[in-house]
């Protein structure tokens, strides 16, 4: 059984959408010669995945929360900056200080809010312990973890999505297929780069951009070569570039890790 991305498909689809166009359409897409193929997932990568899908909802929910929150002070002239950690540093006081002009079911309300998000903390703390465990049971997950800019969750979230990099040809391959490379908008020999594609899936491209942002942070205080060429590629191109070229560079060495089966090492 082979399965085709939906967005391969649609190209094919001639008329309006049901059963017998869509049929007709995927008949016509297997065909291509250069048609891609969507990698099986074994029982335990769609497990793990599991685990990631249901820590970001709870993440997502969160977020809704705290945002929901602001807002109710925010109607009331209490301003709260967007931050996870000065919510939970200052709503608690704010709700707790009297001499600050809030009805009592307002403090109620946000009160309730508060105790639910620390309800979603420890769910999503739990998640985390899941995915440690997971972590230190995969060899292959810390193989690649050595690389910089790749923790725990990153990591088993690779492996959950890619397995051992077999279905793709090459590390740009596999960037490409994550959106980590740029659009193209070219005609002739007009050649035009936009910005990254951002095709795959979102949360892999989020982990290792939020990794090579934390890369590029600490690497004003190195000096071994990765760190000379972030600092070089960050003083000609920008922050965001250079983010976006190290997550591109993880990902191809996080392929060639998985195929190789050999541990990382560190250019000297």
């Amino acid at each position: 059984m082979k399965i085709m991305p939906p967005q391969y498909v649609k190209p094919f689809v001639r008329r309006q959408k049901n059963d017998s166009n869509d049929a007709e359409a995927i008949c016509t897409a297997v065909q291509q010669p250069n048609m891609r193929f969507v990698p099986r997932k074994s029982r335990e990568q769609q497990d793990v995945q599991a685990v990631h899908r249901a820590r970001l909802r709870l993440v997502n929910h969160r977020t809704a929360l705290i945002a929901q929150m602001r807002g109710l002070l925010l109607d009331r002239g209490i301003a709260i900056a967007v931050s996870a950690t000065r919510a939970r540093r200052l709503i608690p006081q704010i709700i707790a200080e009297p001499a600050i002009e809030l009805s009592d079911l307002t403090r109620e309300i946000i009160a309730s809010l508060y105790a639910f998000m620390l309800q979603v903390d420890e769910r999503i703390k739990a998640f985390d312990k899941k995915i440690l465990e997971i972590f230190r049971a995969s060899p292959a997950c810390q193989r690649i973890a050595a690389i910089s800019g790749v923790g725990p969750k990153t990591a088993t979230a690779m492996i959950a999505a890619v397995g051992d990099g077999r279905d793709f040809d090459n590390g740009r391959h596999m960037a490409a297929w994550l959106g980590l490379v740029p659009r193209q908008h070219s005609s002739g020999d007009r050649r035009v780069l936009m910005g990254i594609s951002k095709r795959g899936s979102q949360h892999l491209r989020m982990l290792l951009i939020h990794g090579a942002r934390a890369v590029v942070r600490v690497a004003v205080k190195k000096t071994d070569p990765r760190s000379q060429w972030v600092n070089e590629l960050r003083e000609r191109r920008g922050v965001n570039r250079a983010t976006v070229a190290v997550a591109n560079k993880n990902a191809r060495i996080i392929w060639a890790v998985l195929r190789t089966g050999e541990p990382f090492r560190a250019a000297a």
